[in-house]
C-alpha cells in the first residue's frame, strides 16, 4: 500500500471515529440513530468514489509483521450463535461442517474444512477496522475466495456473492448475511479464513469460517459463513440491500 493509501484509509477511519464517545456503543445502537447511518454513508460515498478514482480495485491492503500483531484479537456482534444447527457442529469440532455453494454457477457444490483447506490458500497480517471505533490486527489463514470461484465457475451474469451466516441476529431468527461484488471476490486477500495467529478460529471470531475482505470495514467481514450464493442483483434477499447492517441503514460499500 502507498502512503498516501495508507493516509487516506487512516484519515477515513479518524472520521468515522470522531464526534462523541457514541461510537463505542456498538452497532445495534449505533444502527438506531437518525445521524450514524447518515454519516457513515456519507463518508462510506466519499471512499468508494476516492478508491475508483485514483485506486485500483486490485490494489493490497496494508500487511503488518507479527511484531504489530495486537495482544488479543476481540471478538464483536455475536460470539456464540444461539443456534441448535450450530452449536451440534461445533460440539463435534466442525467435523460435519459444510460450506453450500449455490446460484449461479457452474458447479454447485459443497466443501467441508479439509477441502477448504486444500484450496489455494494465503496468510496475511492485516488490521481490522470497526465502525465502533477499534481497530486489531491479526494474522490469517485460509482459503482465497478466487479459488473457490475457479472450483465452481460463476456464470456470466453473476455479479454478488452472497454469504449466509449461522448467527441469528434477533429474537425471531433473523440470520446475518454479507455481500460483496466480483471484484473484492477475485481480489488476492479476500479470505475464507480458518485460522487466527497461526491457531484454529476461535468460536468468538466467526468459527469454522469466516469472510476476510480487507480493503472494507469490519462488518463486511461475515462470520459463521454456512452457505455462499452467486446471484445478479440481491434485492430479493432479506431487506435487499446486501446485508443485514446494510438493511438498516449502512452503506453497503465500506471500502477504506
Amino acid at each position: 500500500m502507498t502512503t498516501n493509501d495508507s493516509g487516506r484509509r487512516n484519515f477515513l477511519m479518524q472520521a468515522l471515529a470522531a464526534g462523541s464517545a457514541v461510537l463505542l456503543a456498538g452497532c445495534d445502537r449505533l444502527s438506531r440513530t437518525e445521524w450514524f447511518p447518515q454519516m457513515l454513508a456519507s463518508a462510506e460515498k466519499l471512499s468508494q468514489g476516492a478508491q475508483r478514482l485514483v485506486t485500483a480495485r486490485k490494489s493490497m491492503a496494508q500487511e503488518f509483521t507479527e511484531a504489530d500483531l495486537s495482544p488479543t484479537f476481540r471478538s464483536n456482534g455475536t460470539a456464540n450463535p444461539d443456534s441448535p444447527t450450530y452449536q451440534a457442529l461445533a460440539t463435534k469440532g466442525f467435523a460435519a461442517y459444510r460450506l453450500a455453494v449455490s446460484g449461479l454457477v457452474e458447479n454447485p457444490r459443497s466443501f467441508s474444512l479439509a477441502e477448504l483447506r486444500a484450496l489455494p490458500g494465503r496468510t496475511q497480517i492485516t488490521r481490522h477496522d470497526c465502525v465502533e471505533g477499534w481497530s486489531a490486527i491479526g494474522k490469517w489463514k485460509g482459503a482465497q475466495l478466487s479459488a473457490l470461484l475457479d472450483a465452481v465457475q460463476p456464470k456470466p451474469e453473476a455479479r454478488y456473492v452472497v454469504f449466509h451466516c449461522a448467527d441469528p441476529m434477533d429474537e425471531i431468527g433473523t440470520k446475518y448475511y454479507e455481500s460483496i461484488d466480483m471484484d473484492d471476490a477475485r481480489h488476492p486477500q479476500t479470505l475464507l479464513a480458518y485460522e487466527l495467529n497461526d491457531q484454529r478460529l476461535p468460536i468468538a471470531n466467526g468459527a469454522p469460517i469466516r469472510l476476510r475482505v480487507e480493503r472494507q470495514l469490519g462488518y463486511k467481514m461475515a462470520k459463521y459463513v454456512m452457505a455462499i450464493e452467486f446471484v445478479s442483483r440481491f434485492d430479493h434477499i432479506a431487506g435487499g440491500k446486501g446485508g443485514y447492517w446494510e438493511d438498516r441503514g449502512y452503506e453497503w460499500y465500506a471500502g477504506i
